[in-house]
């Protein structure tokens, strides 16, 4: 389980990111904000490639890479939507609504990856539909 600090390190920190993104983006259009949030990523990133002793330009024409940049159109388009939609709506609705992308995830993985389909995996994204139907405060 040697992911377990990392995951919990993300979920505090992408945690912290909803508030902040609605709070800034009603003064801050969320493009600038995410072009500027893009550019402290891009800092940390080359941080961590640099420490690490990773040099990014062996994989730029790797076969898989195409995967990469198509998965970049992905988040891209993912979290600029999200930062307008936190521009617009309550974090407490938005964040999850946008949680979704869990069972999308699930689903492409099961269908596209051939992940074993089992009975508490199908309760579980049944599950995490309807906690997000009832914590986006459906009436």
């Amino acid at each position: 389980m040697e992911y377990l600090p990392w995951v919990i390190v993300a979920v505090i920190s992408y945690g912290a990111l909803a508030p902040l993104t609605s709070k800034v983006t009603q003064e801050i259009p969320p493009a600038v904000s995410l072009f500027l949030a893009t550019i402290v990523f891009l800092v940390l990133t080359l941080g961590v490639l640099v420490v690490t002793g990773t040099s990014p330009l062996a994989y730029v024409g790797s076969p898989r890479a195409g995967y990469i940049y198509v998965g970049g159109v992905f988040l891209g388009i993912g979290i600029l939507s999200y930062y307008y939609a936190l521009q617009r709506g309550p974090v407490s609705v938005v964040v999850p609504i946008y949680g979704l992308f869990i069972v999308g995830s699930s689903v492409v993985g099961i269908l596209v990856l051939d992940e074993t389909v089992t009975l508490p995996r199908i309760g579980g994204i049944g599950a995490a539909v309807l906690a997000i139907y009832l914590s986006s405060g459906a009436e």
